[in-house]
């Protein structure tokens, strides 16, 4: 079985160590040398206090204190301890007592000879194991900061890495694998790869592993496809190491994984566009070029030329001019310098003769320019427009017969209606001679025979009122077709003004009502003044006749927005109508109430529409019976 990599290492195994107490790094000087003193007092101290200073072991304490101090402090120390005892037992413990004077100085010598040396091996031992220590120690800390920064790199490396057992087991993960196949690493450890892996994928992998097992390969890489824990396939990059023992046997392998979902999708969109881009060459009839523009040489992409029925996919200049139509050589190479220079872009249209048949092309171009400004390299494409070209010439000749053929209907229509209105005019002149007749012989009779009643009186009265109201028929039906032709005026106006000044013409014309009106100010529009003088008449004489019987009577006029509109309004709280018959509404001679209850034709409502409609608006209505009614237009075209 294969040997697993240390499991990564926790943040109490790899925090650094304080230093052991016996160890002088990091103590100050004073500090270091102030305990060798001490030290050094208190071991001749005790030395005197223990045994007279005759009896022999004098430096037994001292070189305690000596072996101490360098524990402490260090070498410098341990040799200031070893001094300082010498000195000290010199003066306390060798004849003369309590003084440097000595009596056997070579006795002298060599003891404190033999004890220097001593020491020196003692404090020298004691420096070097320190020494030692302090690098063992130091070497120790390089490697554990050496295996925290590999782990560092393990876990936060922008790319998955995992380690395989050679049985194919995940044995460790970091923290981008995890996230690049949706698994925690707890998962992933009892997973093996074959487990994530695209099924498809899965034999090429193990192929790779057994070349790399039997020595062929050190490593292998390939584009490989991974099963997301939610079921979606991953894309990624990978890179396989295999480790060995140190006797050279596996141990297990290193995989580095870079997810490239992003460039495979980026690489089936660029596939995607392609193929399109070449489905709409061949349908729109495109063919793709570059030229050199120092030796004029055009040449064709990717054969696009056969889609444009050319005879080859490379052109010389002169082989081009010799496909080109005569009268448009001259065009071609003034068109074609001009954009060279970047006085323009290579934007044009030219005929060819090809297969001895006349084709129309429509040529666009880009230059490559190097660092003067001058073109090296021009980059295109050219389009068949034989059939856009001929269809357009067509469509030039039918549009210039069917001008023709307007103008020519134009002339019948305008003679036709000369003759209409011609006619509405002899029919109304004729229509009023007889009803003046009938009328004036009606009053004759009413003047001459005062006498006259009864049933004869009211036939005489009912024959007047017959032909007044057929006069005002006439009226009415000279006025809506007058209102249906003419050309329409668009310039400014107020139509809170023409609303005013009309209410008060009413109000003036009818002092015993009252009714309140308002009016919506600075409601501006562009349109026909003639034709917005009729149509606020007829809207506001509507309002004013059927608010005759409101007891509180109110006319008001404003504006609203809807659907993207604006709304020109005139309201009241009259009588209203039962919008189950508003089609009625607009329509010539048609009423919705009696002529017993509301006077009138029927006509005002038919030609405030026709107006409303001759400046391109539209016009509606609303109402309820009893409660009043609302009538709004709009004039889409110019109003303000």
């Amino acid at each position: 079985m294969a040997s697993h990599p240390p499991a990564p290492a926790t943040p109490a195994q790899t925090a650094p160590h304080s230093d052991p107490k016996w160890l002088p790094h990091g103590r100050g000087p004073w500090q270091r040398y102030g305990m060798a003193i001490v030290l050094t007092l208190l071991a001749i101290w005790l030395r005197t206090a223990l045994a007279p200073a005759d009896t022999g072991g004098r430096f037994i304490t001292a070189s305690l204190a000596v072996a101490l101090s360098a524990l402490y402090g260090g070498f410098g120390a341990g040799l200031l301890s070893t001094v300082l005892g010498m000195v000290l037992v010199n003066f306390f413990m060798v004849e003369p007592y309590l003084s440097m004077a000595i009596k056997d100085p070579v006795e002298a010598f060599w003891l404190n000879a033999w004890h220097l040396i001593n020491q020196l091996v003692v404090i020298g031992s004691i420096w070097m194991m320190q020494t030692q220590y302090r690098r063992l120690r130091e070497a120790h800390q390089e490697v554990k900061l050496g295996q925290q920064r590999f782990l560092d790199t393990f876990e936060h490396a922008a790319a998955g890495i995992s380690h395989v057992a050679l049985d194919g087991r995940l044995t460790r993960v970091n923290q981008t694998f995890c996230q690049l196949v949706g698994y925690t690493e707890e998962e992933l450890l009892r997973l093996d790869f074959q487990t994530i892996t695209h099924e498809d994928d899965i034999a090429p992998d193990k192929a790779l592993q057994l070349q790399t097992l039997s020595g062929q390969r050190t490593s292998f890489s390939m584009e490989k496809r991974y099963i997301h824990k939610d079921g979606h396939t991953v894309w990624a990059q990978l890179t396989v190491a295999l480790m060995r023992q140190p006797d050279g046997r596996p141990d297990y392998f290193i995989s580095v994984v870079q997810d490239i979902s992003g460039v495979k999708a980026t690489e089936a969109a660029l596939r995607t566009s392609e193929r399109l881009m070449r489905q709409a060459q061949r349908l729109a009839g495109f063919a793709s070029w570059e030229a050199d523009v120092t030796n004029l040489k055009f040449h064709a992409v990717g054969g696009s030329h056969l889609r444009l029925g050319l005879p080859s996919a490379v052109f010389t200049g002169q082989q081009l001019m010799a496909l080109l139509h005569p009268d448009d050589q001259a065009r071609f190479w003034s068109e074609w310098v001009l954009a060279l220079k970047g006085h323009r872009e290579y934007n044009a249209s030219y005929r060819a003769l090809i297969d001895g048949q006349d084709r129309w092309f429509s040529v666009r171009a880009e230059f490559e320019r190097d660092a003067d400004g001058r073109a090296v390299r021009a980059f295109g494409v050219t389009q068949d427009i034989t059939q856009r070209t001929l269809a357009e010439l067509e469509v030039q000749r039918l549009n210039a017969s069917l001008e023709q053929r307007i103008q020519e209907r134009t002339r019948e229509l305008k003679g036709a209606y000369d003759d209409l209105e011609s006619y509405s005019y002899a029919v109304a002149h004729d229509l009023r001679s007889p009803l003046r007749i009938i009328n004036g012989f009606a009053q004759a009779l009413l003047e001459d025979h005062p006498s006259l009643g009864g049933a004869s009186g009211g036939h005489l009265q009912r024959i007047m009122g017959a032909s007044k109201k057929m006069g005002e028929l006439i009226d009415g039906l000279l006025k809506l077709s007058q209102y249906a032709r003419g050309e329409v005026q668009r310039v400014p106006v107020n139509l809170s003004g023409v609303a005013t000044r009309q209410l008060e013409e009413l109000a003036a014309a009818d002092p015993g009502r009252q009714v309140h009106w308002t009016v919506e100010p600075d409601l501006q529009l562009q349109a026909d003044p003639a034709l917005i003088e009729a149509l606020m008449q007829n809207l506001l004489h509507n309002a004013w006749k059927y608010t005759a019987e409101a007891a509180d009577a109110h006319i008001r006029v404003f504006s609203q927005d809807a659907d993207g509109l604006r709304h020109y309004c005139v309201s009241d709280n009259g009588a209203g109508f039962d919008m189950s018959r508003a089609g009625k509404l607009f329509q010539p001679f048609q009423r919705l109430h009696p002529p017993h209850e509301f006077a009138g034709l029927g006509i005002g409502l038919a030609t405030a529409r026709r107006i409303v409609q001759r400046h391109g608006g539209s016009m509606r209505a609303e109402g309820t019976p009893g409660q009043g009614a609302t009538f709004c237009f709009t004039l889409p075209d110019g109003a303000e």
